[in-house]
């Protein structure tokens, strides 16, 4: 089985070229190449799979030839993956695939068609605009901090932290509470701080990130995106740009009257071959 490693600011993915959709992907497998002791070690598997070969594709092949078909590491479906999109772009022009062109580049997703830019090392794709349409709370280590709900295409909850509280003390090793007749799908949720002001910016947020299926990562590019519609918000805007940085790096939030536009790096590291057999029995038993 052929794989790209790659990343985009430390969210890192497994990428799996299956152009008609002949790989037998399941949930067993999917864990298993996201373990980090026993896999390759990733927050997620991007199936890189032509729109028209896949169901969940098949709607809007006319669109968009490639469909980016996401799976958190533990198995699970999710509607999108902003910083997965930027990878997936990343590969489909290295690998030949697509053609970059003056014009935005359409992916398929779950939660419909994105269109990316690359400029050198940056690569951006736009999303929908962020809708901050709720508040509900999330409970961790004896806190709890009122948050705003998000839809991003896919559920996000925003806690700004009081004083007193530090980002990094914070304990993601556990998943935080949430009300689950807010999120009855699961959430990711976001906490965050002001950073100091950052040039040619109208807000800039740190932010540690616990995605439903992944874990703690090290950066969520739908999460940047509803921490930048909050911070616009908190700034008393309703467009504007967000530096926000997570513990991989920075990326920037743009958004604009009807959509936002997430940038930056996205690399890829390695490719090669995997054992399916080698991988923990429940996968062995689905190499495809």
């Amino acid at each position: 089985m052929e794989f790209t490693k790659g990343h985009g600011t430390g969210n890192d993915f497994v990428l799996l070229p299956d152009p008609d959709g002949q790989l037998d992907l399941t949930p067993e497998l999917v864990a298993a190449l996201c373990d980090r002791r026993r896999g390759i070690g990733a927050d997620g598997v991007l199936r890189v799979v032509r729109a028209a070969k896949h169901p969940d594709g098949a709607g809007l092949a006319g669109e968009a030839e490639w469909f980016m078909d996401y799976w958190n590491a533990d198995g699970s479906f999710a509607e999108m993956c902003g910083n997965g999109a930027r990878v997936f772009v990343r590969y489909l022009l290295d690998t030949g695939l697509a053609t970059p062109a003056g014009a935005a580049l359409p992916v398929v997703t779950r939660a419909g068609v994105v269109r990316a830019l690359v400029e050198g090392d940056v690569v951006s794709v736009e999303m929908r605009r962020p809708q901050v349409y709720d508040s509900s709370a999330a409970t961790l280590g004896g806190l709890t901090l009122t948050g705003a709900v998000v839809d991003v295409g896919n559920p996000h909850l925003v806690c700004v932290l009081p004083a007193g509280v530090e980002l990094s003390a914070l304990d993601l090793t556990t998943a935080p509470g949430f009300d689950p007749e807010v999120f009855p799908s699961g959430v990711n949720v976001e906490f965050i701080v002001a950073g100091d002001p950052v040039d040619a910016t109208d807000a800039h947020s740190l932010m540690r990130v616990y995605e439903r299926g992944s874990a703690e990562t090290l950066s969520c590019g739908t999460g940047a995106c509803a921490v930048g519609a909050v911070a616009l918000r908190d700034a008393g805007r309703d467009t504007g740009v967000v530096a926000v940085d997570v513990p991989g790096g920075r990326v920037t939030v743009t958004v604009t009257a009807d959509s936002c536009w997430l940038s930056g790096p996205a690399v890829l590291v390695a490719t090669g071959e995997l054992d399916p057999t080698a991988l923990p029995r429940a996968a062995a038993a689905h190499p495809g």
